[in-house]
């Protein structure tokens, strides 16, 4: 493969009003000179930045970040799709290059606040017509509401980040995670991000292909090659295991595929869905 692309990590810089959430091996600053660092030598030559902030500010920061270095190809920001003046808003963001998608932390949310909800629902309608897409953020328990939701939005680029974070563990497969996979890969608009998997290790095992394999090869079977994308969670994943460590994983898990399925997983997916 001649050119990799990380469709998902983070940059921030720390502060502890914002960032009190991080483990402490992680309560730094992470910037564009170190995920230039951290990628060389890696193969990975563009990569998405994607917002760990929900404020407007965040936008601006990701988008200067960028241009410090040629390795960002792509932005997904964030903006309040529930307020008044989100056409506003989105306007603005979508008339910037790199602003690729729109993210809303809803992982553990309650569903009548953001998947559920019907002024989240018409905000997220004023995506599309703007060529933006939209990462989908949730935990394995939300995949039913995740499931109606995707559905009600046929027409727009959505992709599962982190595999909808699955418990993982070495001695117990979560079935009704699988099943809840199935069932909304069969929605053609969504993709899945093969990425945010290392932090969700539960039982102590050390992050290896071995382990997830068979997390792999139920997404594998669910969305096909053509509709995953490698991502790192960097520096999130840190807390567990290096990004090369990760990539190590991550080629070795796709390794009995052919060369234009891994292509797709390392590169195609990601540079049609972002458009990069």
């Amino acid at each position: 493969m001649t050119k990799l692309i990380d469709s998902h990590h983070h940059l921030w810089t720390f502060n502890e009003a914002e960032f009190s959430w991080l483990e402490t091996s992680l309560q730094k600053s992470f910037l564009a000179e170190d995920l230039e660092s951290t990628l060389a030598d890696t193969g990975v030559t563009q990569s998405i930045a994607v917002q760990a902030r929900c404020s407007l500010e965040e936008n601006d920061f990701l988008i200067a970040q960028a241009a410090e270095t040629d390795l960002i190809c792509g932005i997904v920001g964030w903006a309040d799709l529930r307020s008044d003046d989100v056409s506003e808003v989105l306007d603005r963001l979508a008339a910037q290059p790199l602003m690729k998608g729109i993210r809303e932390i809803t992982q553990g949310a309650a569903d009548e606040e953001f998947l559920a909800n019907d002024a989240f629902d018409r905000g997220v309608d004023l995506l599309a017509a703007r060529g933006l897409s939209y990462d989908l953020l949730i935990f394995e328990d939300q995949l039913d509401v995740a499931d109606a939701f995707v559905g009600r939005h046929e027409n727009l680029p959505i992709v599962l980040d982190h595999c909808a974070k699955p418990s993982v563990r070495a001695d117990v497969f979560p079935e009704a995670w699988a099943k809840g996979i199935r069932q909304i890969a069969q929605h053609e608009n969504l993709c899945c991000k093969l990425s945010g998997l290392v932090t969700e290790v539960r039982d102590g095992s050390a992050c290896k292909a071995e382990l997830f394999q068979p997390y792999f090869d139920t997404v594998l079977e669910a969305f096909g090659p053509e509709r995953i994308m490698f991502g790192s969670d960097w520096p999130v994943s840190l807390g567990a295991t290096p990004y090369a460590s990760w990539l190590e994983t991550v080629l070795s898990l796709t390794s009995s595929l052919s060369e234009p399925e891994q292509e797709m997983i390392f590169r195609g997916s990601a540079e049609r869905f972002y458009r990069v």
